[in-house]
């Protein structure tokens, strides 16, 4: 019997443009269902593939600090969550709905 050798996926090396990086969030928004931190995760998964300490520059905190707000394991605050949606370049909008 062969044996299957399998790779971790990383998500972050799917994630090549704005426009994917922003269908990715969106995804994530609808599967979310109120989990913050699964935002947090989903959001540093788009850090991770545009440049962890870049997109900490632009959002004006330090690398170690925006790994732990967007590692998942905890719920950052919502400031931190519109620093690193405008340091990735995306935006947040909200639509009515239909329930």
């Amino acid at each position: 019997m062969s044996r299957t050798i399998t790779t971790r996926y990383d998500v972050a090396e799917h994630l090549r443009s704005p426009e994917e990086m922003a269908a990715y969030l969106e995804a994530c928004f609808e599967e979310a269902n109120g989990d913050a931190a699964f935002i947090a995760k989903a959001l540093g998964d788009i850090a991770r593939a545009k440049g962890m300490s870049q997109v900490a520059r632009d959002a004006g905190l330090s690398r170690e600090s925006l790994y732990k707000a967007l590692s998942g394991e905890r719920s950052p605050g919502f400031d931190t969550i519109l620093k690193v949606i405008t340091a990735l370049g995306l935006k947040l909008h909200a639509e009515a709905s239909q329930s």
